[in-house]
């Protein structure tokens, strides 16, 4: 394998919130044109959030760098003018407006993937919107309708202790974080 035919990593500019969609455009021209010996991946980093919804966990993709397109290619031939044809692919990060592509330092590129790596392993862990002391109104199972206070959060088994008064006294309540919202 000669130093030409190595394959780098390089930073597409392209549309903010089209980042999927031009991430597939890019890689049917590459297949149509019969470039995939130049390309290694196409990335488009994402995490995964969950939202609280009417009472539902929801889960979404969030792009982790918006307007930006990783790929790891040769930037030989025709490639660089087949990805920069594509619709809502702006170009190249470069060093100068309108230079040569500029790939990635080993540095950044280990970065980024370390970074998609942690995200892989935490993939399960939710952001739990409550803490210790808020006013919360029960919003699902028996206690329905009951109004209370968040006695602790508990983000490994997502799990909130809520203090309800229940015939007249103080009691402890385990529930889900999506069962109840902010009073």
């Amino acid at each position: 394998m000669s130093n030409d035919s190595v394959k780098k990593w390089y930073v597409v500019k392209v549309i903010s919130g089209k980042e999927a969609k031009i991430q597939k455009l890019i890689e049917n021209e590459i297949q149509r044109n019969q470039l995939e010996d130049y390309v290694g991946d196409i990335l488009v980093p994402t995490e995964k959030t969950f939202h609280i919804r009417d009472g539902k966990r929801i889960q979404k993709d969030k792009t982790l760098f918006p307007g930006y397109i990783y790929i790891e290619a040769n930037l030989a031939g025709e490639l660089p003018h087949v990805v920069k044809s594509i619709p809502g692919v702006i170009g190249f990060l470069s060093g100068v407006k309108g230079g040569d592509p500029m790939p990635l330092s080993k540095k950044e590129v280990n970065r980024i993937l370390g970074k998609l790596d942690e995200l892989a392993l935490n993939s399960g862990s939710v952001q739990i919107p409550f803490k210790e002391g808020d006013q919360v109104t029960v919003t699902d199972g028996p206690f329905k309708s009951f109004e209370g206070i968040v006695e602790s959060v508990n983000p490994e088994r997502n799990k909130v202790t809520v203090m309800v008064r229940f015939f007249g006294r103080k009691t402890p309540l385990d529930l889900n974080y999506y069962q109840i919202k902010k009073a």
